[in-house]
């Protein structure tokens, strides 16, 4: 690396030190050489350019004038050349550059301005030599290092090889891949990451509470997309060009292990899924659950618990929602199967306790939750306990049918059971779907099929009627109708269905089609 310190250690240059400047700063990275005499050389000057000069200036402009216009520059020191004229540095440069914190060298008579220029190139050289074996050589331990299973932590064990930094690398979900943040708050660390790489575009710094200001390389994903972050918890300004150079390099190399990861993942949602399926379908798929259970880690035969969250108002289910339920688990030890769908998140795992006890857990969860999404309102249904896998199916239903339950109440505990909710919703959701298909098409067939003929909108206005407890005014000012026309409407609905709304067990078949078909 060239520096001024660099040239100070070749003899031959015979190089003074005059003014050390603040700290390290002679050992500070010089980006080239710059030779003027200009009075004020600043607009000419590259940041931390090292500037010769013979102080032909001086006729011009006092030396305090000369440095603060090296200051402007940002140069990361000067080097005065001595003449026959000039045998020692003057007296004023050395005092300008002292008060301005420069670095201060002088050379020999005897040796000229193009010396210092050949020594820089060869420093450069070799630095750049040096640079690129090191490239090689790290590439090759990086590569060793992820075909041999090391991960992200092996990945940055290389990089601490060479360079002593504090590393983090954190994914676009918030889950810390590898390093460690200190005495510092994980969760805090690792949502401030991912916030920082949700940004568009991401920054180059970010602010980590407990931490300070760290420097933030991406790591993107096969399709080009930012998966990942390696966060180096230090400024970019104190970071050194091969420090940089070689962060890059991992997060390149990181890229294939995130994407390994991420094809890992996908393979475990869609078994975990299966696994769902495979509850559901009953005695035709009830031998394939315990092998599922097993491949996840869990004992088919042990009491087994299923619960299910949803997260917000929204019919998607928030970004890392599932990944805060999977990280709750894994922080106690409990072993779990975390399945994702488009709104809710199920959960089941072992839970040799009593049902009150899983009530208090699930309202840690929620706790852990909202604390992630503080604006969005989380409910967890639980669906009871099943002695074995075999049981596993009534306590799924019941779970989420519970958690839609809750969803619809504004008010009261975010956590239910069946026991605290049961509604008609549990009785359809016990039976077969196809069969809760068949039973919705045959009652709600004819008024579709009415509706498509003739462009009317009987199955609206059935639904209107029902939910608002058949008010005819009500239900009529919702559809923007006269009251007369919503009695042709539901009488015309009677014929084409055979039941007749103002019969009680006629009005519960109608109203059952409705819900069943939301179902199944």
């Amino acid at each position: 690396m060239l520096s001024l310190d660099a040239l100070l250690r070749d003899s031959a240059l015979e190089l003074t030190l005059l003014v050390p400047g603040p700290g390290d700063a002679v050992r500070g990275e010089a980006l080239w050489l710059h030779n003027t005499e200009m009075p004020d050389p600043a607009p000419y000057i590259r940041a931390t350019e090292l500037v010769l000069t013979n102080g032909l200036w001086r006729d011009s402009v006092t030396a305090d004038q000369f440095v603060a216009a090296l200051q402007r520059a940002q140069a990361s020191g000067l080097i005065f050349g001595l003449t026959e004229q000039t045998p020692e540095a003057p007296g004023d440069l050395v005092e300008a550059c002292a008060a301005a914190a420069l670095p201060l060298a002088a050379v020999s008579i005897t040796v000229p301005f193009t010396a210092i220029t050949e020594a820089a190139a060869r420093i450069q050289g070799e630095g750049r030599q040096d640079a690129l074996t090191g490239l090689v050589r790290r590439g090759n331990a990086l590569a060793m290092s992820i075909s041999r299973g090391g991960g992200a932590e092996g990945v940055l064990e290389v990089l601490r090889r060479d360079h002593d930094l504090p590393l983090l690398v954190v994914d676009r979900l918030g889950r810390r891949l590898a390093g460690a943040a200190g005495d510092s708050g994980d969760d805090g660390v690792n949502r401030a990451a991912a916030d920082a790489l949700a940004r568009r575009p991401p920054p180059l710094e970010v602010d980590l509470p407990g931490i300070g200001i760290a420097s933030l390389f991406l790591i993107e994903g096969a399709m080009g997309d930012v998966d990942a972050g390696v966060f180096c918890l230090r400024p970019l300004r104190d970071l050194l060009t091969e420090e940089r150079g070689a962060i890059e390099q991992a997060a390149r190399f990181l890229s294939l292990e995130v994407t390994k990861q991420q094809a890992l993942q996908a393979i475990e949602s869609r078994f975990s899924s299966e696994l769902l399926e495979m509850i559901l379908s009953g005695a035709n798929r009830a031998a394939e659950v315990p092998e599922r259970l097993r491949a996840f880690g869990i004992d088919p035969t042990a009491q087994l618990a299923v619960i299910t969250l949803v997260v917000g108002e929204s019919r998607m289910r928030p970004n890392g929602s599932t990944d805060e339920v999977e990280g709750f688990f894994t922080r106690r030890g409990i072993p779990a199967v975390v399945v994702a769908g488009s709104q809710d998140t199920v959960v089941v795992f072992p839970w040799n306790s009593t049902t009150a006890d899983l009530v208090e857990i699930a309202h840690h969860l929620i706790d852990a939750v909202t604390n992630r999404f503080p604006h969005d309102r989380a409910v967890v249904g639980i669906g009871g306990l099943a002695a074995t896998s075999t049981e596993l199916r009534e306590p799924l239903i019941r779970s989420r049918e519970v958690c839609q339950v809750l969803r619809r109440r504004s008010t009261g505990s975010p956590v239910g059971t069946f026991a605290d909710v049961g509604t008609h919703r549990m009785l359809l959701g016990l039976h077969d779907r196809d069969l809760l298909r068949r039973f919705a098409d045959g009652i709600l067939g004819p008024l579709r099929a009415h509706d498509t003929q003739n462009g009317t909108e009987l199955e609206r206005t059935l639904r209107s009627f029902l939910g608002n407890d058949g008010h005819w005014s009500t239900t009529a000012g919702d559809l923007f109708v006269h009251v007369n026309t919503l009695r042709n409407r539901v009488a015309r609905i009677g014929e084409l269905t055979g039941r007749d709304v103002t019969r009680l067990e006629d009005r519960v078949d109608l109203f059952l089609a409705l819900e069943a078909d939301g179902m199944s």
